[in-house]
């Protein structure tokens, strides 16, 4: 066994021990963030705040948000605090929304990536004796080449296999035989489709971990994932904006919440309409200022995501309970506040229903309507009548009526219909005109 298998001094230290950590990097990344960053220089002018008005780690709601439009304002390199000599790697979102954000490292940022990542891994079960299936994608997306990294600096033996060539993906499982594997939980059903497709028991196939992440998933997904592949599956949390993956983990000792590592990010939850931070335990839009990033600090990032701090358990950082949705994906029908992870939790309940969804939105006069769009399992293909699948689509119907309080009409559809991600998954269609 490595000597990265072994729990870092951090992971064991005090709250007390944290907190001091946490302020002594705050103060820092405050003052080099005012001092090299000229956005930051007039973003904190124009609150009336100075990096010096931190003294205890509550001053930090004093300072004013960053979101993706300052990154966007700023595209390219203008939130780089170190000249591009020493940016050794850029990093992007996709940038579907407009500008893509972008993302700088240093070595020092890229060693710290490493680290955090190979933490996670750990953290997650897995060990140097490991052989990793990386099926996120790689490129400026920093799902594959952060799992590399880290997998490349906990010691374990990395197959680079990115999204894509699904049954590539099954024929190297079962000829590799990796023990853990990291994509996103909706490409690993499309895994798990394959291995049948092709004739394997995916529940005798060698993985014994599997971490998830890149998009909200629910109970009722890591529960079939799970069954379908004979493996442990943990969430993980990250956002490119921050440093990518690495940001938070599931321990197998505590699978109600991601561990978030607290002495490299600050957390806060605020009230996402007012901004105003809220009690751990209280829901709101988590909010994080990077602690140690060299070449783009980050401060009080608006994530969207939408979660609660929950006390520490298997380490002594803080952990987020299970993201519900993003404040800037919310559907509103009709009034009424609507997330996919909604919907997908409801499905979730009727076990006749595979997990693939999408949801349509249009307003075909003057109220929007909301079809959803889901498959039947593929055992029931070609055995229910069209009675039986009015009757399906009407139960569904119900449920998504009683727990998110919309009407919404559900289409059953035969198993292959909705379209598959091989990164994220594509939930909703928004055909409503746009005004």
């Amino acid at each position: 066994m490595g000597t990265r298998d072994q729990l870092e001094p951090i992971e064991t230290a005090s709250r007390d021990t944290l907190a001091a950590l946490q302020i002594e990097r705050l103060k820092k990344t405050l003052h080099t963030a005012y001092e090299r960053v000229p956005h930051y220089r007039k973003k904190f002018a124009a609150a009336g705040v100075h990096p010096s008005d931190l003294k205890e780690l509550s001053d930090l709601a004093r300072f004013p948000f960053t979101g993706k439009d300052d990154l966007r304002q700023n595209y390219p390199f203008g939130m780089f605090a170190v000249p591009m000599d020493d940016i050794v790697r850029v990093h992007a979102s996709s940038g579907t929304t407009g500008k893509p954000t972008v993302v700088g490292y240093t070595q020092g940022d890229i060693d710290t990536w490493s680290s955090l990542m190979a933490r996670s891994i750990r953290a997650a079960g897995g060990r140097s004796s490991d052989k990793i299936h990386v099926a996120y994608g790689y490129g400026l997306f920093t799902g594959g080449l952060g799992a590399h990294y880290g997998g490349e600096y906990l010691g374990a033996t990395v197959i680079p296999v990115s999204g894509g060539f699904t049954e590539r993906q099954v024929q190297l499982i079962v000829d590799f035989r990796p023990d853990v594997i990291m994509v996103t939980p909706s490409y690993m059903l499309a895994i798990a489709d394959e291995f049948e497709r092709q004739g394997f028991a995916a529940s005798d196939c060698s993985l014994r971990i599997g971490i998830f992440g890149a998009e909200p998933w629910t109970e009722s997904m890591r529960a079939e994932i799970e069954r379908r592949m004979g493996l442990q599956a943990l969430n993980h949390y990250g956002l490119s904006e921050l440093i990518g993956p690495g940001v938070a983990q599931e321990c197998p000792e505590s699978r109600d919440g991601m561990t978030l590592w607290e002495d490299h990010f600050f957390p806060e939850i605020v009230d996402p309409d007012s901004g105003r931070v809220v009690p751990d335990g209280k829901s709101g839009e988590l909010v994080l200022t990077s602690l140690t990033k060299e070449a783009m600090p980050v401060i009080r990032y608006r994530t969207r995501d939408l979660t609660r701090l929950l006390p520490p358990a298997a380490r002594p950082m803080r952990r987020i309970a299970r993201i519900t949705g993003r404040s800037d994906d919310m559907l509103i029908i009709r009034g009424v506040n609507v997330f996919p992870s909604q919907i997908e939790a409801v499905l979730g309940r009727e076990p006749q229903l595979a997990p693939h969804y999408l949801l349509e939105v249009r307003r075909p006069h003057t109220l929007d309507e909301l079809e959803v769009l889901v498959e039947m399992r593929p055992e029931l293909s070609g055995k229910l009548n069209a009675e039986q699948i009015v009757a399906l689509a009407q139960k569904a119907e119900h449920l998504i009526k009683g727990y998110v309080g919309i009407t919404a009409t559900v289409r059953v559809l035969e198993p292959g219909t909705v379209e598959r991600s091989q990164g994220k998954a594509k939930r909703v269609v928004d055909r409503r005109p746009k005004t």
